[in-house]
């Protein structure tokens, strides 16, 4: 069931939102070579306490009944789609991408939001895959009006990723959120306009392309978390909680 939230509710999302988006905003600041994923949750875990905010990540059950995430980010490098665990032996080095997720509770709602950051120099083709994937989500993000299918979101993403000759994931897809990090809809970032459900004033959704280099296909390591392109080709992700209102989108995870 999807549920459709108040005015009263979304400026409670509106709340952990911009939480969200400032703990990215400071873990952008400390990327760098030489700093480790560990450092980074450490940082987004002290930023959490700061802001009063509950880390939505840390301790989430395993889809499958493994062992629950362990960290408050998830930590993903170059080949790495999703769901990388924050290690101390992963330290970053000049030419390395990194996506960085990240959600929290805040006022009895959620928000999740993630960004793919170049460490230092990287190549050309790279810098493109992490302009096109954020490009993708702005063009997905516009579509989610009242009155359109949530299908027109997912075949925009689709559209401007093949146009710029890359893959889009579709193992992993985005979804709704509210009072829970993981609601109804999911939302695939890719498909035919006319499917999926009207979307209608009230609905939020975290919408998050994950674009790669080479093929969509992904296979998830012996962590039994962290997901990784099949042919190792980089992969960039970035994501922002959306409410649809009568005056159309409104990005809820901006600082």
């Amino acid at each position: 069931m999807i549920i459709l939230k108040s005015a009263e509710e979304i400026a409670r999302m509106r709340i952990a939102g911009k939480v969200v988006a400032c703990v990215l905003d400071t873990l952008r600041k400390h990327i760098r070579p030489g700093i480790t994923t560990e450092a980074l949750n450490a940082i987004a875990e002290e930023e959490c306490k700061k802001h009063g905010a509950v880390p939505a990540f840390k301790n989430y059950p395993h889809p499958r009944g493994g062992r629950p995430f362990p960290g408050v980010i998830c930590a993903s490098l170059n080949e790495e789609v999703v769901h990388g665990i924050p290690r101390g032996d992963r330290v970053l080095k000049e030419g390395d991408i990194i996506s960085i997720d990240f959600g929290a509770y805040v006022c009895g709602f959620a928000g999740d939001a993630a960004i793919t950051v170049a460490v230092g120099e990287v190549d050309k083709r790279v810098n493109k895959l992490i302009q096109v994937t954020e490009e993708a989500l702005m063009k997905g993000i516009e579509q989610a009006k009242p009155g359109n299918r949530l299908g027109m979101v997912s075949h925009a993403v689709q559209r401007h990723a093949e146009k710029n000759k890359f893959s889009v994931v579709r193992d992993f897809v985005g979804h709704g959120i509210g009072r829970n990090m993981h609601e109804e809809p999911p939302i695939p970032n890719y498909g035919r306009k006319d499917q999926g459900p009207v979307l209608k004033e009230g609905m939020t959704l975290a919408i998050e392309p994950m674009l790669n280099m080479g093929t969509h296909k992904v296979y998830t390591k012996l962590d039994e978390w962290t997901v990784v392109t099949r042919d190792g080709s980089f992969s960039a992700h970035f994501e922002h909680t959306v409410a649809v209102t009568d005056k159309g989108p409104e990005i809820l995870t901006l600082n």
